[in-house]
């Protein structure tokens, strides 16, 4: 592992503190922001209070440290010890957390004397999907004079942590996701399997993890409804849903019970999303809540129309009835109908989709999100008086 302690290095060191690092979109935009904020203006290192994944392969930079706490379920007062002595021992110069379980890291920073410290909110946490919990808002208010930048992912969680948490706005900035339009980009595809390809066939896809908040079963309904409501449509439809996660088998046994398993593929976690994305006609998602979502900007980069649920920052992404449809969450007839209109609409599915490509390229943008962050990083070294 390479050391992020390098005393004779004048770059400043971003430490960047998640629970997991794992398959996920905040994990991802992690990945992004090492692998292409300049090398030559920064340093990185990634904590994860638990642990590291394979998922680690993906960054691409050699002198990128990746440190595992192994923290245990609930409060961990060894883990803070380990942080506090970490952070003393690799000297960041920026400390940035992310999301309410990751909060609390910004304590042994502090103590560590970390000049700057920076919390993300990316999304609801599984436990808390519309921010009414109390108890963490009052876990925010008790942390905020610890933290010097508040960064929020959309306009909802923005208004929140001003309106709710009361922190001050020019502490707070908003910076929504990027996404790589090198990568995500429309085009053919033969990565789905027999079957799903055929011209004829008009393929309904899903991409995350498939557990609590993202409620994938509510396609899985909403996919029975539209197959039983258009019976003259059901042999065309196919469902795809990529990720694993506890729900993957209870859709697995929901299509089944219902006769569409042969309609239906869900092969876990895969490598190859880009390329799966453009075996899509359209992009459903399902959730209960959302921050800003990875996937339906890498389904819009792709050219696919795209389905949501209207919760989070989705109707900060997807604008109805230009670039696709938002519709109510735990709606599977509704989710159903809106399914069959795109299924039924060739011209409306290209013509969505066409807009959707064009407005990430105007306003989600990769280059947009990095210049974002690092104009967050550098006003605060700045401020603190932090060569760089």
């Amino acid at each position: 592992m390479p050391s992020a302690a390098d005393s004779d290095d004048r770059r400043p060191l971003i430490v960047h503190v998640v629970f997991r690092l794992q398959v996920g979109g905040l994990e991802n935009g992690v990945v992004n922001l090492v692998n292409r904020l300049p090398e030559a203006s920064y340093r990185h290192a990634i904590v994860c209070l638990s642990e590291a994944t394979d998922f680690r392969a993906r960054i691409r930079r050699k002198d990128v440290a990746v440190y595992e706490m192994h923290k245990r379920p609930g409060q961990d007062l060894g883990c803070w010890r380990r942080l506090f002595w970490l952070f003393r021992r690799i000297r960041p110069s920026l400390v940035h957390t992310r999301n309410i379980g990751c909060l609390e890291a910004q304590i042994p920073a502090w103590l560590a004397r970390v000049p700057c410290r920076v919390h993300g909110e990316h999304g609801w946490d599984v436990s808390d999907p519309d921010g009414s919990n109390r108890n963490y808002r009052w876990l925010r208010r008790l942390h905020n004079p610890l933290v010097h930048r508040f960064i929020a992912l959309s306009r909802e969680l923005e208004r929140y942590l001003s309106e709710r948490v009361g922190i001050r706005k020019p502490k707070l900035r908003r910076i929504y996701n990027g996404v790589d339009d090198q990568t995500f980009h429309p085009g053919s595809s033969d990565a789905l399997p027999e079957g799903f390809r055929d011209d004829h066939c008009i393929v309904f896809g899903t991409v995350g993890r498939m557990h609590g908040v993202k409620n994938q079963t509510n396609l899985c309904q909403a996919f029975i409804h539209l197959c039983a409501q258009h019976p003259q449509l059901a042999g065309e439809m196919r469902l795809v849903m990529i990720g694993d996660g506890p729900l993957r088998q209870a859709c697995i046994d929901q299509l089944a019970a219902a006769g569409r398993s042969e309609q239906s593929w869900l092969p876990g976690n895969r490598e190859d999303i880009p390329a799966l994305l453009r075996g899509f006609d359209v992009f459903v998602l399902p959730s209960q809540a959302e921050g800003i979502s990875n996937t339906i900007l890498e389904a819009m980069a792709t050219g696919l129309p795209v389905i949501a649920t209207d919760v989070g920052g989705n109707g900060e992404l997807v604008a109805a009835g230009t670039t696709g449809a938002l519709v109510p969450a735990n709606d599977p007839v509704g989710l159903g109908t809106q399914m069959a209109a795109y299924a039924a609409q060739q011209h409306l599915r290209r013509m969505h989709g066409e807009a959707g490509h064009q407005r990430v390229a105007e306003r989600f943008s990769l280059a947009q999100m990095l210049h974002a962050y690092a104009g967050v990083y550098d006003e605060l070294l700045d401020e603190r008086g932090v060569a760089h």
